[in-house]
Parts: structure tokens; sequence; C-alpha cells
């Protein structure tokens, strides 16, 4: 398979269009594409562990959330990221783990909380 035309800031621009266009499995193929033109982008990365979250290819977002967090551990969306990933998976444990410490950077965003007690909630009502 030829590469798509363009160069790879294009790639990243068609990427995040066909996320708005709701076309997440196209997104995560082109922007894959631009990660390993350029492994070294943390918004390509972030646009591409986007794009595998919304596909429904929540082992893929895990990983490439996880690669975001190893670069920098204080990646509030990263963390948060992983953790619905982590969520949506069944890992439960993850989620809120991750959720936790994304609260604790950013404890002013209402979504991150909402997140983390749907997930504790979740772990509450599961069978031991």
């Amino acid at each position: 398979m030829g590469s798509p035309e363009g160069d790879v800031y294009d790639w990243y621009q068609r990427g995040l269009q066909l996320l708005a266009n709701r076309d997440p499995a196209a997104a995560a193929t082109l922007l894959g594409r631009a990660v390993d033109a350029e492994p070294g982008s943390r918004s390509l990365l972030e646009a591409l562990a986007r794009a595998q979250y919304d596909a429904g290819r929540y082992a893929e977002a895990m990983s490439t959330f996880s690669e975001l967090i190893s670069r920098n551990p204080t990646d509030d969306y990263a963390q948060f990221g992983l953790g619905l990933a982590a969520s949506r998976a069944g890992d439960l444990d993850l989620a809120a783990e991750h959720l936790a410490l994304a609260v604790a950077m950013r404890p002013d965003l209402g979504h991150y909380t909402r997140a983390l007690r749907g997930v504790r909630a979740r772990r509450t009502g599961r069978t031991t």
C-alpha cells in the first residue's frame, strides 16, 4: 500500500477531519501512518489514541495513551484517555487509577470527575 498524498501535517489534518466527520477507523489508519513517519510527535499520538478509542479499538487506545503517559506522566488528558479506554475494555481497576490521577491533576474538569465516579460505581456494583 502506498503512502497517502501530502506530507505528515496533511495526514494529521485529514485525520482530524475524519474524526470530526465520525469516521474514526479511517482516521486511525491515516494517523497510524503519520505516527509511523513521525513517532516523536505528541500531537499525532494523541490524535491516534482518540481515533482508536472512537473506533472501539480500546486495547490499541490504551497502548497509545500509555505511550503518551510514558513521555509525560503529568499529561492529564492522556491519563483521562487511558482511564476511559480501560473502562471500555473492562479493566475497572486500571480505569479508576488513571481517572483518579486525571482528576487530581485537573479537579476543575467536571467530565473527569463524572467518569471517575461512574467507574467507581461500576467497581462497587460488580460481584466479588
